[in-house]
């Protein structure tokens, strides 16, 4: 269900300076698959039955590359397209901007996200389903304007609010019946992490077994956070993204609930208890610059 212009998350980008071993890290601690590699270094993986929810891009630094969002329809696109020419904000490329898609466009947002709105991503039926998520859910990420940012998403991009934390703290905003499609939280403009539903609570433990057998360790969880309720697990990824595995997050059917306001200093990040490790935020990648394309 969407009642606006975009209807479904659709992709992270991430540069990778070790595109063996991100890649390593999806397959076989995450649980995705690999549907298409390119000989110029990317990487297209998928959960679910589609053409990629993740892309990997060998480089010589680790960043966010895209943030992949799907447009409702063409009228919506169209809108999105219109919205952000008055926004002046910058076009890097005016037509569908990875393999995969239909029609689409790519473009500068505020402070040097770039986000990829597309239609349709193509189908790509998983042979075997083993284990892993059901499908990509979400993203955190810590702008330094954390209110301008969200009104950006609201402006341009529909999004709503679902949760509040404090004053001009943290924004949770939804795209669609999921609680959140994009969460943002105070810092220093890097991208936190990316989001995986599973079915079970038992695939967070599982994935918890899997990091242990090789060494790693999860960052934090399971933990039941308060704004979404889900339950989730954080592991960091080889790129140096924060990697969240979930089950049990909060469907809104009621487009026009208000948003739920949390004190600062309720639980809101975690109803079992108040820990939160302190290092925990200090993870994740920053916005990586790309250049315009030529047409």
């Amino acid at each position: 269900m969407s009642w606006g212009l975009i209807s479904e998350m659709g992709h992270v980008g991430i540069q990778t300076t070790d595109l063996k071993a991100s890649i390593w890290d999806a397959t076989q601690l995450l649980g995705l698959r690999v549907t298409e590699q390119e000989d110029n270094g990317t990487a297209y993986l998928a959960a679910g039955d589609v053409h990629h929810e993740l892309i990997y891009r060998e480089s010589d630094v680790n960043g966010v590359d895209s943030l992949g969002l799907i447009a409702k329809n063409e009228g919506a696109l169209h809108t999105i397209r219109q919205r952000v020419e008055q926004e002046n904000l910058t076009i890097l490329k005016d037509v569908a901007p990875t393999a995969g898609v239909e029609d689409g466009f790519s473009f500068v947002g505020p402070e040097g996200y770039i986000f990829e709105i597309y239609l349709n991503r193509a189908v790509d039926v998983a042979a075997q389903k083993s284990f892993g998520p059901d499908r990509y859910g979400h993203i955190n990420f810590h702008p330094q304007n954390t209110r301008s940012m969200m009104e950006f998403l609201k402006r341009v991009l529909d999004f709503r609010l679902s949760d509040v934390i404090g004053d001009d703290y943290a924004y949770f905003m939804r795209c669609n019946a999921d609680h959140h499609g994009i969460a943002l939280l105070p810092g220093k403009g890097t991208f936190h992490h990316h989001a995986w539903q599973t079915q079970s609570v038992q695939d967070l433990t599982k994935l918890g077994d899997r990091l242990n057998k090789v060494g790693r360790n999860l960052i934090w969880g399971p933990v039941r956070h308060g704004a979404g309720h889900n339950i989730a697990a954080y592991y960091v990824e080889a790129s140096g993204a924060v990697v969240e595995l979930y089950t049990d997050l909060e469907q809104i059917y009621d487009d026009n609930r208000p948003p739920i306001i949390w004190g600062a200093n309720e639980n809101w990040y975690n109803m079992w208890n108040d820990y939160r490790p302190m290092d925990f935020r200090d993870f994740g990648i920053r916005p990586v610059e790309r250049k315009r394309a030529i047409f």
